[in-house]
């Protein structure tokens, strides 16, 4: 086994673990991984394909917490907002753009994560999760963040864990899904992509066992913090990556 395969494999055991954990994550944490020994065009597709594979894995366990009426105007404000984010996507700086969102998710993780208890919004309903729904398609659409805007929201609702985290896989799994439909018909899914997927295949399902598994031992608030503290590290990683290029 070469060092394309170990990187491959070691890059889906920390997406797997990530994403088993929190519902959410594979690419914050294997991306930086594979881009070490693959092309974007590559790593890209193989990143949605190996989040859906741990969503998928991971599902079955959350499912009695997964309240459609809840999720579905997530779902279909995120549809209909990631076209519209790649419509406006040359009218933009991208970079700017995610520099100033980086910045807002430091400073409000940091933030909550400092306060005893995490502030409590009870007001908006359906609508407010549609608008927040959009807002995260477009996001993606705009700069491959889709999933920060709903999972913030979630946070802020008083939901349980499992409720959380019935949010953040539900949204996360559509919105995956019509990626790997877009990137497919946009011919990115070729045998290269395929080849390294069966190669991470294997390290995803055991990395989601374990994150799973201690999940289970989680109560609310130190859900919570994970979560906060994987967007902040997100947030950070996003300032580096803008400020040092290369």
């Amino acid at each position: 086994m070469g060092i394309l395969e170990l990187t491959i494999l070691a890059g889906a055991l920390a997406g797997g673990f990530v994403s088993g954990l929190t519902g959410f994550g594979t690419g914050l944490t294997a991306l930086a991984v594979w881009l070490t020994v693959i092309e974007p065009t590559v790593a890209a597709p193989l990143v949605v394909i190996c989040s859906l594979i741990s969503q998928f894995f991971t599902l079955p366990a959350i499912w009695h917490a997964i309240s459609w009426p809840r999720v579905l105007p997530f779902i279909v404000g995120g549809v209909v907002g990631v076209p519209l984010g790649t419509l406006i996507l040359p009218m933009v700086s991208v970079d700017g753009f995610k520099l100033f969102f980086a910045i807002f998710l430091v400073l409000y993780c940091a933030f909550t994560l400092a306060q005893r208890s995490a502030p409590k919004l009870a007001w908006g309903g359906k609508l407010a999760n549609a608008i927040v729904g959009l807002g995260g398609g477009v996001l993606g659409g705009l700069t491959g963040l889709s999933g920060p805007l709903p999972t913030i929201w979630a946070t802020l609702r008083g939901w349980s864990k499992d409720e959380k985290r019935g949010v953040f896989q539900g949204y996360n799994t559509a919105i995956l899904l019509f990626a790997v439909v877009t990137q497919a018909i946009g011919g990115f899914m070729t045998l290269e992509v395929g080849r390294v997927a069966l190669i991470a295949f294997p390290a995803t399902i055991v990395g989601s066992w374990v994150g799973r598994k201690i999940y289970g031992r989680l109560g609310d608030s130190s859900f919570n913090q994970v979560v906060l503290a994987l967007l902040m590290f997100s947030g950070i990683s996003m300032i580096v990556a803008i400020v040092w290029p290369g």
